[in-house]
């Protein structure tokens, strides 16, 4: 930045900014452009908006009357369009003045929101890849008008001269770029034509692209977007669609939704992904405004809740950002996301009243992302909620199906509760659905708003307990002493033991022991820690007792009834700890340092009382 000449600007008058270009132009490539290639989707930008105020000039000229033609050799890129073109003044006002947009001038500011570019700036990132910049127009706003001619340099300096008609006979603007040796990666032939082809493929204007080798030029933007396409039948039209949405994102769509907002000028697809995708992964989505590419990771356009779909849309209402790479998030682009998700809703409900086979395979791999969409949304709750699947007592199954055999649905708080109680549950016929996972348990309280007749409640282990059989009287004192000595060696877990008779026999015993009940004791025995003397005494008369773990011992089990006649101490305990880790480790929650040391001593405990009486 240079100073001003403090003589012509006495204290107190008004300064301009001086500028570095060079410095500009490299916070433009570090921090609003992603990559130097966007220098020709600004190009093509530039181009596309002169023809658009070229055809309101000529609203009767054929449809291809006017194009945009490039041009690259390796030692030049060239861009030439028939568009509305710059008068010498024009030339002073938009070119030479960074921020200004010809978007702006009051004679087309009513058109405003038929241009893609509003913000005057995309002719510097040409200068990502050339030190200077050759434009020729000639505007065809005025029939004589003669052409001018501007170079502008990465110095900040630039010329303008007027030339005679005949440098340029046809209305239009040539911008021409001599690239710099290291910007080679993006202005090779076939670099530019493949870029060409990845920004502005859905153009509406004819684009073609010249490699300087004397063939034929190419259509870069052949056919119109598919969706604009007519199609013998409604099969070839979907078959197309899929193949689209194939070759944009690489996978074969389970099935293609198609999307048309009137209102904004939205058309496009969204492919639903054939595979299950992590929830809360937001996939992007490839965005043209006006027909060019702006984003090919545009998350904000769908809801979190739409995860397993991919789009591609092409608006004209959409605003971009400064960058042109991503989309301005205001009124507009919240009312699209909001008719969008409509969209998906509608597609889901037309696939559950008409397509069972389809929905089928969508919710085997989408179910998470149908869940988080059903808690907060009664309709789709309403339609799914029956088809969902859930791990329950009697297997996966919908909660249609379960709820058909269990008018009483048990749902447990967690996934390592399921585990603990699932096949004593079974074998006591309560119907038991694992709420653990994410939406489960809030999903399965919700049922009964579809099946009035069935009940749903938290699974407390009262409940279980309560389904378990007491053994008899005469069993119970025989096994007093045994208990006696099994609480003892427990109480450093807060776990109390007790003698019952279940289902199935084979499961020596059961660990009641809810995730709260833990938390619960942990907490308690941190605040007696920490509290002390009389103040900890008194509180902790007053604090209500933590629940205790229980484990429940299986009458049918024939080991558990042999341990209960042990007469040893030692080994009463030790059967005791080892029947304790066992039903921890039956539990698959995660085990404390104290329970692995446990298993371990009670397991070598009871080798070597097995060898001592072998030998």
């Amino acid at each position: 930045m240079t100073l001003p000449d403090t003589a012509a600007n006495p204290a107190g008058a008004d300064r301009t900014f001086q500028v570095d270009l060079r410095g500009l132009v490299d916070l433009l490539s570090h921090h609003l452009y992603s990559s130097p290639r966007v220098y020709l989707r600004e190009l093509l930008q530039n181009a596309v908006d002169a023809l658009t105020a070229r055809r309101a000039l000529a609203p009767d000229a054929p449809a291809d009357a006017f194009g945009i033609r490039l041009y690259a050799d390796g030692s030049v890129v060239r861009v030439e369009d028939d568009g509305v073109g710059l008068t010498e003044a024009d030339v002073h006002s938009f070119l030479a003045t960074i921020g200004r947009s010809s978007k702006r001038a009051d004679r087309i500011a009513e058109q405003r929101g038929d241009f893609i570019g509003q913000f005057g700036i995309g002719l510097l990132s040409c200068f990502l890849v050339a030190d200077e910049i050759h434009v020729l127009s000639r505007s065809a706003r005025t029939p004589d008008a003669p052409a001018v001619e501007w170079r502008g340099r990465g110095d900040g300096s630039y010329t303008v001269r007027a030339l005679p008609a005949s440098a340029r006979p046809r209305p239009g603007t040539t911008v021409t770029l001599t690239p710099r040796a290291d910007a080679g990666e993006w202005t090779r032939p076939a670099q530019v034509h493949a870029l060409a082809r990845h920004f502005g493929s859905l153009l509406r204007h004819p684009v073609t692209f010249d490699d300087g080798t004397g063939g034929q030029d190419v259509a870069v933007n052949p056919e119109p977007a598919p969706w604009a396409r007519t199609y013998p039948t409604p099969g070839s039209r979907s078959r197309a669609l899929a193949a689209y949405g194939q070759g944009v994102f690489g996978f074969t769509p389970l099935d293609t939704i198609e999307l048309d907002l009137p209102a904004v000028g939205l058309k496009g697809i969204a492919c639903v992904l054939p595979e299950a995708v992590p929830a809360g992964r937001r996939h992007g989505h490839r965005v043209h405004v006006k027909g060019m590419l702006l984003s090919e990771q545009a998350e904000e356009l769908l809801p979190e809740w739409a995860f397993f779909v991919r789009c591609v849309i092409d608006a004209e209402s959409l605003r971009p950002t400064a960058s042109r790479e991503s989309l301005y998030e205001d009124d507009t682009l919240a009312a699209v996301r909001d008719a969008l998700a409509d969209r998906l809703r509608d597609w889901i409900a037309r696939a559950a009243a008409s397509d069972p086979d389809l929905l089928g395979r969508f919710l085997q791999a989408h179910h998470l992302a149908v869940k988080s969409l059903a808690v907060h949304d009664d309709e789709i709750l309403r339609m799914l909620l029956p088809w969902l699947p859930f791990e329950t007592t009697d297997g996966h199954s919908t909660l249609d199906e379960f709820a058909r055999t269990h008018r009483t649905v048990l749902v447990t708080s967690s996934v390592e509760e399921f585990r603990q109680v699932a096949a004593i549950a079974s074998a006591a016929g309560l119907g038991v659905v694992n709420g653990g996972y994410t939406y489960d348990r809030e999903l399965v309280h919700r049922l009964p708003e579809i099946r009035p007749e069935v009940s749903v409640a938290d699974l407390d282990p009262a409940t279980l307990t309560a389904h378990l059989d007491p053994v008899d009287r005469e069993t119970e004192l025989a096994a007093v002493a045994y208990l006696a000595l099994a609480r003892d060696a427990l109480a450093v877990f807060d776990c109390d033991v007790a003698l019952r008779t279940f289902q199935p026999a084979s499961a020596p015993a059961l660990l009641v022991d809810s995730r709260e009940a833990r938390h619960e004791r942990t907490r308690s025995q941190l605040a007696r820690e920490q509290e002390g003397g009389v103040w900890g005494d008194i509180l902790g008369a007053l604090r209500q007792e933590a629940p205790r773990a229980q484990l429940i011992l299986n009458q049918l089990n024939p080991l558990v009834r042999a341990a209960v006649t042990i007469e040893e101490p030692e080994l009463a305990r030790t059967s005791a700890e080892a029947l304790y880790g066992q039903a921890a480790l039956l539990s698959r929650r995660p085990l404390r340092p104290a329970e692995s040391s446990l298993i371990n001593r009670s397991f070598l405990d009871l080798l070597a009382h097995a060898l001592r009486k072998d030998s």
